[in-house]
């Protein structure tokens, strides 16, 4: 192949795939005898693959990241203008976009002050654990070394973030995990494990208190949870939850850590998922959304007080968090994230958000009234998920192969959507609904249409 950038015969582009890449989370066989998916253009909501086919991306990327959507020339030309500037620098010394994008992402974020910045949300993450341990070093005896995780929450891919994960599917064959991560019981109530509570939110939050009795309060140094549970089944919080998870950490001093990952920046319609519920974190974490895709960053935030405790003792050469990522030094990624808030306030996408994300809800509903396989709709702004069940009355996790087949035929569509994948087993029946913040009535009337459609065509 020569070098033309945009030739319209890419078959060895086609060839170099099949022969070198290795894909996300794909079997690879099948790719024997068909070929791989190459996505070569986007523009808003669409893409278009090799074969020139037009699709409508209601994953915003297919991992929930592409928040402004794509073809936004403003981000580009702001990540070129930077990279031509000044594009890297280790982030022991400070940058321009680093800092004013510092300064007004914490605008975004009262009780909260410092950012440190690395490349992926399982790096940010791994930066609170590494936090806390080193906390419960200097200021606990060692003792409140223990981290809480909730069922059903994903955190990253690292052996570490995997350790705090709580899909069982994606730890398989990976152990022997890192030790000190602790399960708590999920917040499912469609999946309700306390039928006899007056109250599921605080049933719910009582049972991580009962953990932390089981293992002693003097143990535990922090809970790791979603604001709202991503590819454990898109399930939003249950009344009152947050509220007693926050009065339970106040009780036993354990750090709160919330992990934005998918919801930061817009997607459940604020800038973070945890302001809306009242809660007060001590850790915030961030990553697809802060650039939408147009540069590698993610954002490990903490309040001054956490910072404090690592600068109480500047005579002690240990005393520091001694911490490096390579890539939070790259320019592009801070230069990318203030064009996307930018472009975020300027065209007021989180009130569309909320706009779209309570048409999209209502079309779901409506889609549950004509389709029984539909057992739950849940969703949060523009974060919204399905769960489909063999029996309404026993809640019967549908067939998966069912599910993917559903998925399969929006594609066939033109849609691209989503399902839990390799995530619980047994559980991975929701499908999962992630457009981009810029879409407008129409996209999310193509999207339920599109699932209308599939699911007659599946389930009949």
């Amino acid at each position: 192949m020569d070098n033309a950038p945009y030739s319209n015969d890419i078959s060895a582009v086609v060839d170099a795939d099949r022969a070198h890449l290795w894909h996300h989370l794909i079997q690879h066989k099948q790719f024997e005898t068909i070929d791989p998916r190459i996505i070569v253009e986007g523009k808003g909501m669409r893409v278009w693959d090799a074969r020139g086919k037009e699709h409508l991306d209601a994953v915003s990327g297919g991992v929930w990241t592409v928040n402004v959507g794509y073809g936004r020339e403003s981000i580009a030309n702001a990540v070129r203008d930077q990279l031509i500037k000044m594009n890297y620098f280790a982030n022991s010394a400070g940058s321009i976009p680093g800092s004013l994008f510092a300064k007004k992402l914490i605008e975004k974020m009262p009780g909260l002050s410092r950012v440190y910045y690395s490349n992926s949300g399982s790096e940010a993450n791994e930066k609170v654990f590494k936090m806390v341990r080193q906390i419960s070093h200097r200021h606990h005896g060692g003792k409140k070394y223990k981290i809480l995780y909730r069922e059903r929450d994903y955190h990253g891919t690292t052996i570490t973030a995997l350790s705090a994960g709580g899909q069982p599917q994606r730890v398989m064959q990976y152990g022997p995990l890192t030790p000190g991560f602790v399960e708590v019981p999920h917040c499912l109530e469609y999946r309700n494990q306390y039928p006899d509570s007056e109250s599921y939110g605080i049933a719910a939050a009582n049972a991580i208190e009962d953990v932390i009795l089981r293992e002693g309060p003097d143990t535990i140094g922090a809970i790791c949870l979603e604001p709202v549970t991503a590819g454990g089944g898109v399930i939003t919080p249950p009344e009152g939850y947050w509220q007693r998870v926050q009065e339970i950490c106040s009780k036993y001093d354990i750090l709160i850590h919330i992990d934005e990952v998918v919801c930061g920046l817009g997607r459940t319609g604020t800038w973070f998922g945890y302001q809306n519920y009242g809660v007060k974190p001590d850790f915030v974490t961030m990553a697809k959304g802060v650039a939408s895709g147009y540069a590698a960053i993610s954002c490990t935030v903490t309040t001054e007080a956490v910072f404090d405790m690592f600068k109480d003792n500047p005579s002690d050469p240990m005393s520091y968090f001694r911490d490096i990522s390579t890539f939070g030094g790259c320019a592009s990624g801070p230069a990318a994230a203030l064009e996307n808030m930018r472009i975020i306030e300027d065209e007021n996408l989180l009130q569309n958000t909320l706009t779209m994300g309570a048409r999209l809800m209502n079309n779901l509903h409506g889609l549950a009234e004509k389709h029984k396989v539909i057992g739950d709709v849940r969703g949060k702004g523009l974060f919204c998920g399905a769960e489909l069940v063999s029996d309404r009355q026993t809640k019967e996790p549908a067939d998966e192969k069912m599910v993917a087949a559903v998925v399969a035929d929006c594609m066939a569509q033109g849609l691209i959507i989503g399902m839990t994948n390799r995530s619980l087993p047994g559980f991975n029946n929701t499908l999962c609904l992630s457009p981009a913040l810029i879409a407008s009535a129409n996209d999310i009337d193509e999207i339920t249409d599109g699932i209308d459609k599939a699911l007659i065509k599946v389930f009949g």
